[in-house]
């Protein structure tokens, strides 16, 4: 197995089994693309073609409400998945914006290719249920956040989830996806509530 595909194996292996033929089929399609720290890969308005797997970097997804302010609402890491679901499967025109914040290797999966994947695996549809299921539930645990943690809860979950993220994300995007100001960022960080 090639190395440079070997953590989004693993990552299908995780769910389903899939035998050498198989993998080999899906290795053909995948691709690899490189954007650039700061770079913006989507923008409001654009449809979402692809779904970008993190194999070295970290995505943010965000939008700007009506106040112009950029509200961070996810971080994809090495490992991880990033698109606007909805704009993909219903090709629709996405409300969010999608940035590297690091210099960024993802591997591309397009509509097409997950079609092709569905159809042609012994068990492409479970594979793309259990990741569409995985993917919910971690937004449903964003939104259930917002609503019931207290910043500190959010703040500590934040690092379980995203380990290291301290060091590697600009503070006012943390404090963004935590929906706190900075300066109360500040003050989790230094333990003071």
């Amino acid at each position: 197995m090639s190395q440079e595909f070997g953590s989004i194996y693993e990552l299908i292996r995780h769910y389903v089994e899939i035998d050498d033929v198989e993998w080999e089929y899906c290795k053909s399609m995948l691709s690899f693309k490189q954007f650039k720290k700061k770079e913006i890969i989507l923008s409001k308005g654009e449809i979402c073609s692809e779904i970008y797997f993190v194999v070295k970097g970290i995505l943010r997804i965000y939008f700007v409400d009506q106040n112009g302010d950029e509200k961070t609402f996810h971080f994809s890491l090495e490992n991880t998945f990033a698109t606007d679901y909805q704009s993909f499967l219903k090709e629709i025109h996405t409300d969010f914006y999608i940035q590297a914040l690091e210099n960024t290797t993802v591997i591309i999966i397009t509509n097409e290719m997950l079609n092709m994947l569905y159809a042609n695996l012994k068990n492409g549809e479970r594979l793309g249920r259990l990741i569409a299921e995985d993917y919910f539930f971690m937004m449903n645990e964003k939104i259930k956040g917002l609503y019931t943690q207290t910043p500190l809860q959010r703040y500590n979950s934040m690092n379980v989830a995203y380990p290291r993220i301290l060091t590697r994300v600009p503070q006012h995007y943390i404090a963004s996806y935590l929906n706190i100001t900075p300066v109360h960022l500040s003050r989790l960080k230094r333990g003071i509530e």
